[in-house]
């Protein structure tokens, strides 16, 4: 029979238990936080102050590009969490780095959007319905410019340290802040661009 003492927890993993458990209540509180920004875009949505309509400025076509790189940056981040399983270094930091090349495309691309509009003369000062607009998907982008300097300094860690137990645990919660981006950004395709184009 095993002794009780051999059933409890080790220091480590109990200190690991908790920093996936804070992150977990982190990733709530964002969810908190982007579902009041989506509440906010949806009242204001129709406050256009004589100013452009989503119809007018939204063009499908280079956030459909956008929602692809973000898409298969997750994929990518699937791919290096299982190179991380199997302990294969290199393939991880391959994978990782597809998924920093792929984020970083998608924030270029949001970023020639948002360049776009504001050289139109429609800036987030220019209705209430573009400034809910431009802080809703400028907050997912700030996120996403965020995870890529989180993942900048996990491939370093990887190459200087290895694959050790502390690193594999904040590529674990890493990956769920990944994922958790993408299913932000396919709320707000479908709350804010699929609309506007209808």
């Amino acid at each position: 029979m095993t002794p009780i003492s051999q059933l409890r927890p080790t220091h480590a993993e109990a200190a690991s238990a908790a920093k996936i458990f804070g992150f977990w209540a982190y990733l709530m509180s964002d969810a908190v936080i982007f579902a009041l920004l989506f509440a906010t875009y949806v009242t204001m949505s129709q406050n256009l102050a004589g100013g452009p309509t989503g119809k007018q400025l939204f063009d499908l076509s280079p956030v459909f590009y956008e929602t692809l790189l973000l898409l298969f940056s997750t994929l990518s981040c699937g791919f290096a969490m299982l190179s991380l399983s199997n302990k294969q270094k290199p393939r991880l930091l391959i994978w990782l780095g597809v998924t920093f090349a792929l984020g970083l495309g998608f924030l270029l691309q949001e970023y020639s959007e948002f360049d776009q509009l504001i050289g139109n003369g429609a800036g987030p000062d220019r209705s209430g319905f573009l400034s809910a607009f431009f802080t809703l998907v400028g907050t997912h982008g700030l996120h996403v410019g965020l995870g890529l300097i989180w993942l900048l300094v996990m491939m370093a860690q990887i190459i200087l340290k290895g694959i050790t137990l502390p690193v594999a645990s904040r590529l674990y919660r890493f990956s769920l802040f990944w994922h958790f981006l993408d299913l932000i950004w396919v709320s707000i395709f479908s709350v804010i661009y699929l609309p506007g184009v209808l």
